[in-house]
């Protein structure tokens, strides 16, 4: 119920003045609803909706852009945080994998070398929502690649296995030179 009335104000004016009765709101079961789940589940829809529309791989494309984005605010928040003007190697790696346990990802540095840097993860920050929509990787793909890239010059992100097609686990390959993996599957990061 709102009660409208005026007030008078310094210079003789009046003003109108609400005053709102609160209203019993009947208690609700607990649902399992929070901003995780719902942040998640967002971003699941709009990967499916995006897949359905126009495809697996112009769906990507559009995740693509998202993770860049995201790759270039992450990369300058770390160089920042670190006091550095550009990351080295150990860095990128260490930064991976602290990015991804900061969202409650589990990716663990299997392999580093001066061609590569190989991870496996065990758990998607996504969670299950991330079962059967593949282009949701590509955010993995682009803030890897985009911040290897930038720091290193070069990186090619290989998805070798993914929890989104089944695989069970996740293993993302990083091949820092041009050539080193010319045969494997994967997105071509350039750095400025």
């Amino acid at each position: 119920m709102v009660d409208a009335t005026t007030q008078g104000t310094q210079d003789g004016a009046t003003s109108p003045v609400s005053e709102v009765a609160e209203v019993a709101v009947p208690v609700v079961p607990d649902t399992g609803l929070e901003r995780d789940l719902f942040l998640r589940t967002l971003v699941r829809e709009l990967a499916g909706t995006l897949e359905e529309t126009v495809g697996l791989e112009d769906a990507a494309g559009y995740i693509s852009v998202v993770g860049r984005r995201m790759g270039a605010w992450l990369d300058e928040s770390y160089r920042e945080a670190l006091g550095v003007a550009r990351l080295d190697r150990e860095q990128v790696a260490a930064v991976h994998v602290d990015l991804k346990a900061r969202i409650h990802g589990d990716f663990v540095l299997q392999e580093s070398g001066e061609e590569q840097l190989e991870y496996t993860n065990s758990r998607c920050p996504f969670e299950e929502k991330v079962l059967g929509r593949e282009s949701m990787c590509m955010m993995t793909s682009n803030v890897f690649g985009l911040i290897a890239a930038e720091n290193l010059g070069y990186a090619k992100v290989e998805l070798a296995e993914t929890i989104a097609r089944g695989d069970g686990r996740c293993r993302v390959v990083v091949h820092l030179e041009p050539g080193s993996g010319e045969h494997a599957p994967g997105r071509e990061y350039f750095g400025e």
